[in-house]
């Protein structure tokens, strides 16, 4: 391993347990219930478009840190439509690569089309490639939003400052309740 890369792997370490270390009182439920008002209170299209979708996947804190290398981690909770409850815990992984600095977090709500894909992401083996874009949430975004391979991704920042040019995907492991 080159010299500049034990740099950049304990760079990205520690801003992801920065972004990561504050809120850990709270139970994973409850996170998820106030990122899911925190979505559909800043567009109110939002609720119109949830209530079609099969199911989603919302992951309250996505932890992100880059130096070159970008990775990026979360833990969320997948319902279907129609029942309020979490049916399963989800893990979010990302890597990128390209010209990226500096650490950031972010909600990110996944919105799923139709059972075929939500079953799909179910399997444990979901992942995107960089041809899926995410929307940043504000007023009418998931109104003008498009499927993508039978996906909607939204994500809502909540802090820190990220400069990016990059690649990448990320990975899912969903495990049932």
């Amino acid at each position: 391993m080159k010299p500049y890369s034990y740099l950049i792997t304990a760079f990205t370490g520690l801003v992801l347990a920065g972004l990561t270390s504050s809120a850990c009182a709270k139970s994973l439920a409850s996170e998820c219930a106030e990122a899911k008002a925190e979505f559909l209170s800043k567009d109110e299209s939002l609720k119109k478009t949830l209530s079609k979708a099969s199911g989603y996947a919302i992951f309250p804190k996505v932890a992100k840190g880059a130096f070159g290398i970008g990775a990026a981690a979360g833990k969320g909770e997948v319902y279907e439509t129609g029942n309020d409850k979490a049916v399963g815990e989800a893990k979010l992984k990302q890597v990128t690569v390209g010209f990226q600095a500096g650490g950031q977090a972010y909600a990110e709500l996944i919105l799923f089309e139709d059972k075929t894909s939500l079953d799909n992401f179910k399997k444990g083996n979901f992942e995107f490639s960089a041809q899926v874009s995410a929307v940043a949430i504000k007023a009418g975004a998931s109104a003008n939003a498009k499927y993508e391979h039978g996906v909607i991704v939204l994500t809502v920042a909540k802090g820190g400052l990220m400069y990016e040019a990059s690649v990448g995907g990320q990975k899912f492991k969903y495990k049932a309740y």
